[in-house]
């Protein structure tokens, strides 16, 4: 039996990226750092190497192994969100030190990681076999104006207010 988890590579810096998720998440912590051993390449013997952690429960380990392979948006996590509130604490946590918006809910943080934020409504109005296709049409058609989503406006697209 084995477990399937996310493995990221961070150029130097997955440790400090790491406490970055775990503070912003909660029911999260670092379970281990690994420092390299001598003759990795990209690496400096003794330097933080390997962490692993809880993400929100899931396990996820990334690596400082140099700029040999580079993170970019085929790779997001998702943060399904009940409501505004909590979607603009994620947005904006995610953001912080440098991180920046692309659009339709998604961003990438200061680590080069992408996040989607989303509110869990919009699977509801687009994938649910209920879902009216007019309102579903409308709500992904003001959604693909939007950076940051808004949850009164894709709900007001929806009902066709």
């Amino acid at each position: 039996m084995g477990i399937v988890q996310p493995h990221l590579w961070y150029h130097d810096n997955a440790v400090e990226a790491a406490e970055f998720y775990v503070s912003v998440f909660p029911n999260s912590t670092i379970t281990n750092i690994v420092h390299a051993p001598a003759d990795m390449p990209d690496v400096k013997k003794g330097d933080p190497f390997l962490v692993e952690f809880v993400l929100d429960g899931m396990p996820v380990t990334a690596i400082s192994a140099g700029a040999s392979l580079t993170l970019n948006a085929a790779f997001s996590f998702l943060v399904d969100v009940d409501d505004q509130e909590t979607l603009d604490r994620y947005w904006d946590a995610l953001l912080e030190g440098g991180g920046e918006e692309v659009a339709c809910g998604w961003l990438t943080d200061r680590f080069g990681l992408s996040w989607q934020v989303v509110p869990r409504q919009l699977a509801m109005w687009t994938m649910s076999p209920d879902a009216d296709p007019e309102g579903a049409a409308r709500a992904t058609q003001v959604m693909l104006t939007q950076k940051k989503l808004d949850i009164a406006a894709l709900e007001a697209a929806y009902r066709g207010d």
